[in-house]
């Protein structure tokens, strides 16, 4: 027989780091920059942002983004990394910002805007993680 050892902390363990209420009001003004960058629409940010009413979305405009769920805060944090990564693959920033709405092979021609509008954090983390391969982040 064997001994099951307690797992280490993870980023979702009790006492971990998480992001602070005042990281994510700056992450979800960042956010709301990067999709006027991006030509998201309005109900395309819903989506992004977990189905956002139209009324908060609204309030996120306006720099007063409110209560940020920990959903919300999850999905800012992937937005930011793709942003991130986009920003560290290419060098000419109306190519980083025109990246998410051009086809693409590696999602089988559809864009990464279109991947990331499944709705799902899951889809996020797709695009995500392709493009941290892309730029040898593994």
């Amino acid at each position: 027989m064997f001994a099951l050892r307690p797992a280490e902390k993870t980023p979702a363990a009790p006492g971990s780091a998480r992001i602070t209420d005042a990281e994510a009001a700056a992450m979800a003004r960042a956010v709301v920059n990067l999709f006027r960058l991006w030509d998201v629409s309005d109900r395309e940010a819903a989506v992004l942002l977990g189905e956002l009413s139209p009324r908060t979305w609204a309030r996120w405009k306006a720099g007063a983004p409110g209560r940020i769920s920990r959903d919300q805060k999850t999905r800012l944090s992937v937005l930011m990394g793709i942003h991130k990564a986009l920003r560290l693959i290419f060098r000419e920033p109306d190519r980083a910002y025109g990246w998410p709405r051009r086809p693409n092979a590696a999602f089988g021609g559809a864009t990464a805007l279109e991947v990331m509008l499944g709705g799902e954090i899951t889809d996020l983390m797709r695009v995500r993680d392709y493009l941290d391969a892309e730029r040898g982040g593994w």
